[in-house]
């Protein structure tokens, strides 16, 4: 794997979902297969394992320490293998930090700490402390949708000076801070949200961490490409052709609808642990619809 600074988990990175079976018992074949075909099929240079995505909140420490071992194995000779390790809980943080250095994770993605809500001081010793728990990189992940506080400018300013904080994961939905976050330069930008990856690049982000990318990858990859190469009405091109993706995948709970949609093409998926909810009938016929208008074809 080739390492440019700039972008140090290359463009492209999908939030892989957990398979499982039937019963719901973690699918450990499937998994690796999965991220063989994420890599080799879909052109991804990284993977985030035990995202929201990889249904985090419902697989437990050993679940999570295994099924980083298994993609390890599978693709981490060609693919940076980023592991989801945040938790509103620091010293649980730390501890899944250190289980995947052990495990053979490339690097970390720590979300900010979820419903508490703790100020920016919090926040920043939260980071730091993670941080300097293993030798990882970390990427952090910013999406005060969900977790109910941002991570203000100022504080990832900060965090950018400390060298295993590399990165950030956007999903703030907001150009102007993710300007100054880029204007700063001292933070790789992932946008993390599929639809706003071009206007994200437009203003100096690097790539994705992609849901949709499951069955996209390569569009969105060629879309990046397209961009960084100058041939920005290419790229617009490809955002439109998208879109319905980008915005169809999360009519429900983005894992929902990959899972569908991996299942239609025969991938390892399997059901989604409760309190997630399988696609209906509707939801598939509708997430096909949105493919079809995509040119996508599952």
């Amino acid at each position: 794997m080739t390492h440019d600074p700039r972008r140090p988990f290359g463009r492209l990175l999908t939030a892989m979902v957990t398979p499982f079976r039937a019963d719901h018992s973690l699918d450990v074949e499937g998994a690796q297969r999965l991220a063989e075909y994420l890599v080799d099929e879909q052109g991804n240079d990284g993977l985030v394992i035990s995202g929201t995505t990889g249904e985090a909140p419902t697989t437990s420490d050993r679940e999570k320490e295994t099924l980083l071992r298994a993609v390890v194995e599978a693709v981490g000779d060609r693919a940076r293998i980023v592991a989801g390790v945040g938790t509103n809980d620091t010293a649980h943080t730390v501890e899944l930090a250190r289980s995947a250095e052990k495990a053979g994770a490339h690097a970390v993605l720590v979300v900010t700490p979820y419903y508490s809500k703790p100020p920016q001081a919090g926040l920043l010793a939260h980071f730091t402390r993670v941080a300097e728990a293993t030798a990882l990189p970390s990427m952090l992940y910013d999406i005060p949708h969900r977790t109910g506080v941002p991570i203000e400018t100022e504080t990832l300013l900060r965090l950018a000076d400390h060298p295993n904080i590399v990165a950030v994961k956007d999903a703030k939905g907001d150009i102007a801070a993710t300007s100054a976050v880029t204007a700063h330069g001292g933070l790789a930008v992932y946008s993390g949200e599929d639809k706003l990856t071009l206007p994200l690049l437009a203003v100096g982000a690097v790539g994705v961490v992609g849901t949709p990318t499951h069955v996209i990858g390569r569009e969105t990859k060629a879309m990046i490409e397209a961009y960084e190469a100058g041939d920005h009405a290419g790229a617009l091109a490809l955002h439109h052709r998208l879109l319905p993706v980008f915005t169809g995948f999360f009519r429900a709970q983005g894992v929902t609808m990959v899972k569908a949609a991996l299942t239609v093409r025969g991938l390892p998926s399997g059901p989604v642990r409760p309190p997630q909810a399988d696609a209906t009938p509707a939801q598939i016929e509708q997430m096909r619809a949105d493919c079809v208008a995509a040119g996508i074809e599952l």
